[in-house]
């Protein structure tokens, strides 16, 4: 499966858009996803002056849904920015 190729996979039809970035079914989180497909030829650009996109998922429970991108959460293995660099002597 290719999550960039730009023409929308059937599934996506049924898609639902979830208000949390997780399946409004079964709430379980977009790793529990079968199928993934980015709609990166339609971006959006929020009141932050910032393109987002539709991330469309079929998750484990056959639920097709999608959410913006800038919905998603941050990641866990992101650097917080709130964390000072070390000091170099």
């Amino acid at each position: 499966m290719d999550a960039f190729t730009p023409n929308p996979p059937a599934w996506t039809e049924k898609a639902v858009h979830a208000i949390k970035f997780c399946c409004p079914t079964c709430k379980e989180n977009t790793d529990s996803a079968t199928k993934v497909w980015l709609n990166r030829r339609a971006p959006v650009v929020g009141n932050d002056q910032r393109r987002k996109w539709q991330e469309f998922y079929l998750c484990q429970c056959s639920t097709a849904w999608w959410a913006w991108s800038s919905d998603r959460p941050a990641s866990k293995l992101t650097i917080s920015r709130n964390i000072e660099p070390p000091i170099r002597e």
